[in-house]
């Protein structure tokens, strides 16, 4: 509308007789959709409500970034054991130290280390150090106990 058209009813003071002034001047009387500005009071309100909905919302914000931070601490340990289950099944061993016993068969020319269980954990040939005899070696009995 280039042209600027004056109000229509506004010496009616009750909405109820400036609708049925309008509706009785009208040619017909239709339903449609349009842009209704706000009031300056109205927006005030708006700016007002956004105030307090965005203080709110930081509240919020920070309340579930501790919340997280909670769950991080309680989830961390587990993911840790679960990565650690994870490479134990996948390895299917673990890496230990503890002490073996190193027997050196001179006839087979081997170098076998057993656990504490009397398993045999390594074979391998034996080194030219350990080819050559020793007293102890004569001196084992080989009884057990």
């Amino acid at each position: 509308m280039s042209k600027q058209v004056k109000p229509m009813g506004k010496e009616y003071t009750d909405p109820e007789q400036r609708k049925r002034f309008l509706k009785d001047n009208s040619d017909a009387v239709v339903e449609k959709s349009y842009m209704k500005n706000f009031t300056p009071e109205q927006l005030q309100g708006f700016k007002e409500d956004l105030a307090e909905c965005c203080m709110e919302t930081s509240e919020i914000a920070s309340e579930l970034k501790a919340i997280k931070e909670q769950f991080k601490v309680r989830l961390k340990p587990l993911q840790e054991r679960q990565s650690e289950l994870l490479q134990n099944i996948r390895q299917k061993a673990e890496l230990v130290t503890e002490v073996c016993y190193k027997f050196v068969n001179q006839d087979e020319k081997m170098t076998y280390f057993y656990n504490e269980d009397g398993d045999c954990i390594e074979a391998r040939q034996c080194t030219a150090d350990e080819l050559q005899k020793t007293v102890f070696q004569s001196l084992r009995t080989g009884t057990e106990g």
